[in-house]
C-alpha cells in the first residue's frame, strides 16, 4: 500500500484521488486550498464546485494543511493550476523528504519564464530542496469521465524509468491504464499546447464552420505542436500518441473541454472576461498558455500560425471569424 497525497482539489485532482481510492490498496489524502471545498467534500463526499455528481470514497482524506497532506506521503501528485504551481511547491518544499516522488498533473507553460512545469519544479527545488524524482501525468482524460469510471488510458513520462514503472503499477486499475514514456518534453508540450488548439477548435464550432474546418484545424494543430516540441528536444513519435494526438482530439471535440468551451463562446462573439467569469472558478489553461507558447516559439524561431491567431482573438485584436480568414489566406506550402 502506498500513501498518496493529491495536492489540489480541483476537478482533476479530485478525479485522481477518487479513482486511486476505488482501486484499493492506497491511503489517499487531498489537499484543498480553500476551506469551503474541503468542508463540502467532508460533509457530502462530493466536490460540488469542481466535480459535481461524482461520489468520493469515504477512505479519501481531505485537509487544508499542506503539512498534514505532505508529511506522511510517499507519492505526491501536483494537481494545481499551472499558474499556481510555483507558489504551492515553494510552500511544500520545507515539508518534503528525500524518499518521496513527485507526479505532476498540471498542464501548461509558465508566464514570463516560458518554463515547462517540470522545469518550474526543478527550479523551485534547486532553491528550496530536496531535489526529488519527478514524473508527468498526461493524456486524453476528462476529469468527469475518470471520476465516473469510464475506461481511460494516459501517459506517465519520466527520465527515471523506474519511477515511471512504479507509478504505472501503483495507479493502474480496472478503469485507468497507464503507458510509460521517457520523453518528458514531448509529453509536457503536447499536454500544454493542445489547450491552445482546442480554443481555436471551439471557435470553429462556435462559428458553425463545419467538419471540414475542424478536421483541418486538428491536423494542422498537431503539426504545429509537433514543430515546437521537436525544436524543444521532444520526440516526434510522442506527439502521435496519447499525450499528443490523443489528448488533442479529445480536447478539440469533447463537450466537457473547458478550452473548447472558451473558444465556442469567442466564436459566438462573447468577450473573454465575461466567458471566464461564468466558469465559476474552473480553469481553461489554454488562455494563459497561448502567449507563453508564443514566447517559446519566438525563442526557438518556430512558426505557430494557429497559436498566433488564438492570441490575437484572446486579446481582442481580431474577431474569431477574421482569424479564420487570416489562416485561410496564408501562402500555400508543402505538407
Amino acid at each position: 500500500m502506498s500513501r498518496i497525497a493529491v495536492v489540489g482539489a480541483g476537478s482533476w485532482g479530485t478525479a485522481l484521488a477518487t479513482v486511486l481510492a476505488r482501486r484499493g490498496g492506497h491511503s489517499v489524502i487531498v489537499w484543498s486550498h480553500t476551506r469551503q471545498v474541503a468542508d463540502c467534500i467532508l460533509e457530502t463526499r462530493e466536490n460540488r464546485q469542481y466535480l459535481p455528481g461524482i461520489p468520493i470514497p469515504a477512505t479519501v482524506g481531505v485537509t487544508t494543511s499542506l503539512d498534514q497532506a505532505v508529511g506522511e506521503a510517499e507519492i505526491l501528485i501536483l494537481a494545481v493550476p499551472s499558474e499556481h504551481l510555483r507558489t504551492v511547491l515553494a510552500a511544500m518544499a520545507p515539508l518534503l523528504r528525500s524518499d518521496q516522488i513527485l507526479v505532476n498533473a498540471a498542464k501548461g507553460i509558465e508566464d514570463g519564464t516560458y518554463l515547462r512545469m517540470t522545469q518550474v519544479i526543478d527550479e523551485v527545488l534547486a532553491q528550496h530542496g530536496p531535489r526529488l524524482p519527478c514524473g508527468v501525468l498526461s493524456g486524453p482524460s476528462f476529469a468527469q469521465e475518470v471520476g465516473s469510471g469510464s475506461p481511460t488510458a494516459i501517459t506517465i513520462a519520466s527520465c527515471d524509468s523506474a519511477l515511471a514503472v512504479r507509478v504505472q503499477e501503483e495507479f493502474a486499475g480496472p478503469t485507468l491504464r497507464l503507458y510509460t514514456n521517457g520523453d518528458v518534453v514531448g509529453v509536457e508540450l503536447g499536454g500544454a499546447l493542445k489547450n491552445v488548439i482546442a480554443i481555436a477548435a471551439g471557435a470553429t464550432h462556435g462559428l458553425a464552420l463545419g467538419h471540414n474546418s475542424m478536421a483541418a484545424l486538428v491536423t494542422r494543430g498537431i503539426a504545429e505542436i509537433t514543430r515546437l516540441a521537436v525544436a524543444s528536444g521532444g520526440q516526434r513519435e510522442t506527439l502521435a500518441g496519447l499525450a499528443g494526438l490523443g489528448d488533442l482530439v479529445l480536447t478539440c471535440t469533447g463537450a466537457l473541454s473547458r478550452n473548447r468551451h472558451v473558444g465556442m463562446e469567442l466564436g459566438k462573439g462573447r468577450r473573454l472576461p465575461e466567458i471566464l467569469a461564468a466558469m465559476n472558478g474552473r480553469v481553461a489553461e489554454g488562455v494563459r498558455t497561448t502567449d507563453a507558447a508564443l514566447g517559446v516559439a519566438r525563442r526557438l524561431q518556430v512558426e505557430m500560425p494557429i497559436t498566433e491567431q488564438v492570441s490575437a482573438v484572446l486579446h481582442e485584436r481580431i474577431s474569431a471569424r477574421d482569424a479564420m480568414k487570416e489562416l485561410m489566406s496564408r501562402p500555400g506550402r508543402d505538407e
